[in-house]
């Protein structure tokens, strides 16, 4: 049934998506324009930019404040002086006045009546060729109190005001050339142009002042980090404050802890590896060189030959393990993502038939359960495996080994002397081998590949001790007692 079940179970791998295409990847890791510049350079012409607009905003709020208070004021006058003129009496127009203005309170302004019916009399001799039209005849037939409006005659601006007169039908206009508020207008866009160009260029400066003492540690850290990277000293950077640069420095001196880790870790693994291999080698060339030597002198005898030969065997295949297992240990990179559904019952079956051919004298009592995990088949096997031979290394002739599996718990139990509890915290470490261990054949590699193994399942694998005082070792993964039907 369990052969059926796993038989079921389809790989999930073929049901995979395509990957899609990178165009659209490369074309989004393109670098951009402005990330292309120095970051001084971004934070002046920033600056430089935010200024422009701040400074460009004011000007323009201030200049129409002042034309529309101008204007507004310009306004007021007008009205109120033509009420004043009509209120005081004008001559009639038909008697054609020459009454000059300023005696009429109108000095300064070009003064006229206008009829509903269009007709335009000047007062005074004025002869300003004013385009009068429907807002004053609406004043002058009494459609209306006042208008007020700009009129523009050979590129000179008027503002013209008309108010009833006194007289049926008649407006009195007033205009007003606008040319002295125009002259303040221009002169106040000129002040406040300078100005701006000045505020334009004291925002440059500030920019790049800013990022001259603002990015002043992060050149330092550049520096820094580019010392690292030319001579490899991993030493750590300084951090001054807490701020956003003071976060980066620490950042990189936990990256240079972790490096350093990883850099002395390769150093021990090297050093050990090269360890481990000159006892086998060297063995291996002593062996040689006396079979050579025994050659040139008339050779061995066959059962001499024979155990020399088996010994010669017997290293290389220990030189085998050791290299099989470095390059277990040498695969650091986390489980890549695995969609098989293995049932850990038939790997400790497999691993427990394989080490009943190295344990031909112990006895195994197997109880297992199935528990279905996701991950790769041949890496577990290969770490229960190395636990058993943990056993069966241990274990007297004639004891026994107890292989138990329970809701995702795997306990291997031996009658061996135990490990001490001071070596417990070590022996999934890398070439580690406790005293009593040293005289055993072994690498010291086989419990690492477990822990490595187990972990890369985000599982986890501990030792303790049996009630008899041999060794346990329990190990738990994540999973289900049942197989999970394919979505």
């Amino acid at each position: 049934m369990r052969q059926a079940a796993k038989a079921s179970a389809a790989p999930a791998a073929e049901a995979a998506p395509a990957a899609e295409p990178t165009s659209r990847t490369s074309a989004l890791d393109e670098p951009r324009w402005h990330y292309r510049r120095s970051l001084a350079s971004r934070v002046i012409l920033m600056t430089t930019m935010a200024v422009c607009f701040a400074v460009a905003l004011v000007a323009l709020g201030a200049f129409v404040t002042v034309r529309m208070s101008l204007e507004n004021s310009l306004d007021n006058s007008l009205i109120g002086r033509a009420h004043a003129i009509a209120d005081a009496g004008i001559p009639s127009v038909n008697q054609n006045p020459s009454v000059p203005r300023w005696a009429l309170g109108a000095g300064g302004v070009d003064m006229m009546m206008y009829n509903y019916q269009g007709h335009k009399y000047a007062i005074e001799g004025d002869n300003t060729p004013l385009a009068l039209g429907s807002p004053e005849r609406q004043v002058a037939a009494g459609h209306s109190a006042h208008s007020i409006r700009t009129i523009t005659v050979n590129t000179v601006q008027y503002r013209v005001v008309s108010v009833p007169s006194g007289y049926p039908g008649v407006a009195l206009v007033l205009a007003q050339n606008m040319a002295p508020e125009q002259r303040v207008l221009k002169r106040l866009g000129a002040v406040m142009l300078l100005f701006g160009l000045a505020g334009v260029i004291g925002a440059a400066a500030a920019g790049w002042a800013v990022a001259r003492n603002g990015l002043r540690p992060v050149r330092r850290l550049t520096r820094s980090v580019e010392w690292i990277a030319r001579t490899e000293d991993l030493q750590p950077l300084p951090v001054e404050g807490d701020d956003e640069i003071a976060r980066l420095a620490t950042a990189f001196n936990d990256m240079l802890v972790a490096l350093s880790a990883s850099r002395d870790r390769q150093r021990r693994l090297v050093a050990d590896a090269g360890h481990e291999l000159r006892t086998p080698l060297t063995s291996l060339r002593t062996n040689l060189d006396l079979m050579l030597q025994a050659d040139s002198s008339g050779g061995l005898d066959d059962a001499a030959r024979h155990e020399l030969l088996d010994d010669v065997r017997g290293q290389i295949e220990e030189m085998s393990t050791l290299v099989g297992d470095l390059v277990e240990l040498a695969r650091d990179e986390p489980l890549r993502t695995v969609v098989e559904q293995v049932d850990l019952a038939e790997v400790v079956d497999r691993a427990v038939a394989r080490a009943r051919r190295r344990g031909t004298g112990l006895t195994f009592e197997v109880d297992t359960e199935p528990w279905w995990v996701i991950g790769e088949s041949a890496s577990l096997e290969r770490a229960v495996t190395n636990l058993l031979d943990n056993a069966v290394k241990w274990s007297p002739s004639g004891g026994r080994v107890g292989i138990r599996l329970n809701h995702g718990t795997l306990t291997v139990d031996d009658e061996g002397p135990g490990i001490a509890a001071g070596d417990r915290e070590h022996v999934f470490d890398r070439f580690y081998r406790s005293q009593e261990s040293r005289s055993m054949p072994g690498s010291g590699l086989g419990l690492s590949i477990v822990r490595q193994v187990i972990e890369r399942h985000s599982g986890v694998v501990r030792v303790d001790e049996t009630d008899a005082g041999g060794t346990r070792m329990i190990m738990q993964l994540p999973g289900a007692p049942l197989l999970a039907t394919p979505t």
